[in-house]
């Protein structure tokens, strides 16, 4: 289940500043939400302050001094009062940490997914589904989770801790000293931590991913498990990559684990210095006792949200490893893109200008088109060929030969790397994506069905489509017989991928669906490979209806299906081998004649045999 996918490395030690700009950037969708969180977060820390006050107030004025009974009352109801103002700050603190959380999640994955949109055809050729998912799903539910309720921390911590540190000053200044001394021991010990938790994380994640891509596959593959017997083969391969993360996972909680005993230590040495030193002071009548137990209660309120930004910067360690894939993605950019010029005048395949599409007749032009998928691998060498309106080409000749490559050209899936395409006289270029995919119907081997019912699934050849032009594009296709018999028709539910129809009922609703959509150029990839001979004799009739008055690229294995072809070519290494039509081939006896003839007696033997 291995891919040749190779994930983006990572190398920054600390905290990426940059990468975390692009992050907090990316929360300004929750600006609203973050002013309010801000809000209540100081009012909070704001009281967290102010209560130690009210502590020594009570003991140095109450318990050593001589209040009244009348002014102790109303003291302890100023001090309710002021409990129930900050329960209620609290509350409302939570609940926006809560919407944060959630709405940054709803965003960077709306912002993903658009993003998904717009990516080439080659992004997905190369990168592994499992590897997209993960940064979709737990990548971006780590960080929003971080993001969120860190900030809360974050906030609230350096909020309470200058506060304190203001009053601890004035109040006495050597005592305020005596709580920060081993602030500065903290943050070495800090960015020891925080280089190792990084680099273990990010392997963690990295293994996550593949992980991922294990369970994808795994599922998407079981049928082939089955029968090849490879259950014990991707058990040992599963079980080794849990086993990288379960090892890695381990090391990074046992950093984590180490960093924050230490934290807490050092800030018990601190209060032992400060209760040692005002001790001494209170005896000899240097201090009051209230100034002590406010010091005290200061410096545990120092050394907790201190405690708390230490616990913070080893989770954004973590969380960086996630930020980092999740800004991969969405910085990923499209290697097939119309211009500036094009896009004022046909708009953007999101937001298209219809109304300026110009309407396609169907010519098609190569001219010496020369195009590889790695430099020093040519695929198509100085190609030319001329389609004009309306005619049937097909394709034929060994894997490899550069079939499939001419279709993802003329589909504008990968582009020239020399020469033109032109389509009705005009280079491709200077028309936009979205004008050729709207003209544009593509049949595959391996049909795919959404989830959903099949009037649902050929509708999407045409969104605005009626009901009845879905009956009558299913007629066309031959689909409408089957689909009548299925138990609740067009609205029968046709399952993950199509799980519940057999191929040849998906290769037939996915004609439906290209017929619908009424394109001017027809793509036909090994349509009938997949299918039975009966259910390929339907299909091929279909064909024959469809692509009547289109221009169509016929990839074809089985040649009796292109016999009626316009132009047959036989490809070779990136080359034209043969051209001509089915008669005009045979006459030649070259290497097209040799393969059909070679096909029609394994036709002819399979009739026999079956009669």
């Amino acid at each position: 289940m291995s891919t040749g996918f190779q994930e983006k490395e990572y190398n920054a030690d600390s905290l990426d500043t940059g990468l975390w700009k692009k992050i907090i950037n990316l929360l300004g969708s929750q600006k609203k939400n973050l002013y309010l969180l801000f809000l209540f977060m100081f009012f909070v820390a704001v009281l967290d302050v102010v209560f130690p006050i009210l502590n020594k107030i009570a003991i140095d004025y109450f318990v050593v001094g001589k209040g009244s009974h009348d002014e102790l009352v109303g003291f302890g109801v100023l001090y309710l009062l002021l409990l129930v103002t900050q329960s209620i700050f609290v509350y409302n603190f939570l609940c926006q940490s809560g919407k944060i959380e959630m709405g940054f999640s709803y965003h960077v994955r709306k912002t993903a997914f658009e993003k998904l949109q717009l990516l080439s055809y080659s992004y997905y050729d190369k990168t592994p589904t499992g590897w997209i998912m993960a940064r979709m799903t737990s990548d971006i539910a780590r960080l929003a989770e971080i993001l969120a309720w860190s900030l809360v921390d974050l906030v609230w911590g350096l909020a309470v801790m200058i506060g304190v540190s203001l009053v601890m000053f004035v109040v006495n200044w050597k005592m305020a000293l005596l709580v920060l001394m081993v602030v500065p021991i903290l943050a070495y010990v800090s960015v020891w931590f925080q280089t190792r938790i990084l680099k273990n994380y990010r392997k963690v994640r990295q293994v996550n991913s593949k992980i991922t891509g294990a369970f994808s596959e795994g599922i998407a593959g079981a049928k082939t498990t089955k029968t090849m017997v490879l259950e014990n083969h991707n058990l040992k391969e599963f079980n080794a990559l849990t086993k990288e993360m379960r090892e890695k996972s381990i090391q990074s909680a046992i950093l984590s684990s180490l960093f924050m005993p230490i934290v807490i230590g050092l800030g018990a040495i601190s209060i032992g210095a400060l209760l040692w030193y005002g001790g001494n002071q209170v005896l000899i009548y240097g201090m009051e006792f209230g100034t002590l137990m406010m010091f005290t209660q200061y410096a545990n309120q120092f050394f907790e949200p201190l405690r708390q930004i230490a616990r913070l910067l080893a989770e954004l360690q973590m969380a960086q490893a996630s930020a980092e894939r999740v800004l991969t993605l969405l910085e990923e950019e499209p290697q097939i893109v119309d211009t500036e010029e094009v896009m004022e005048q046909y708009g953007t395949v999101l937001e298209p200008k219809v109304e300026n599409y110009p309407v396609m007749k169907g010519d098609v032009r190569f001219e010496h088109v020369n195009f590889s998928y790695l430099p020093e691998e040519p695929v198509l060498v100085d190609f030319n060929l001329d389609v004009k309106a309306g005619q049937t080409i097909a394709l034929v000749g060994e894997t490899g030969s550069g079939k499939s490559t001419i279709v993802n050209l003329l589909c504008r899936f990968y582009e020239p790397v020399d020469g033109k395409i032109l389509i009705d006289g005009v280079d491709y270029k200077k028309r936009s994506i979205g004008w050729l995919h709207s003209n544009l119907g593509y049949v595959l081997q391996s049909p795919h069905l959404f989830s959903g019912t099949v009037k649902e699934n050929i509708r999407y050849g045409r969104m605005d489509a009626t009901d009845e032009d879905i009956i009558r594009a299913a007629k066309l296709a031959h689909a409408h017989d089957f689909i009548m018999k299925l138990e609740k028709g067009y609205d029968t539910d046709v399952g993950e991928g199509g799980g519940r129809l057999s191929t040849g009922e998906k290769q037939l609703v996915s004609f439906a669906r290209a017929i619908l959509a009424d394109p001017k150029l027809f793509i036909l990839d090994e349509a009938t490979a997949s299918i039975d001979t009966e259910t390929e004799k339907v299909i091929q009739d279909a064909i024959e209806k469809i692509l009547t008055d289109r221009t169509s690229f016929v990839v074809a294995h089985r040649l009796s299906t292109i016999v009626n072809a316009d132009q047959i070519l036989v490809m070779k290494n990136g080359r034209i081998m043969e051209q001509g039509t089915h008669e005009e081939l045979l006459v030649l006896h070259g290497y097209y004649y040799q393969l059909y003839t070679n096909q029609f007696q394994e036709d002819l033997q399979r009739e026999l045999l079956g009669a």
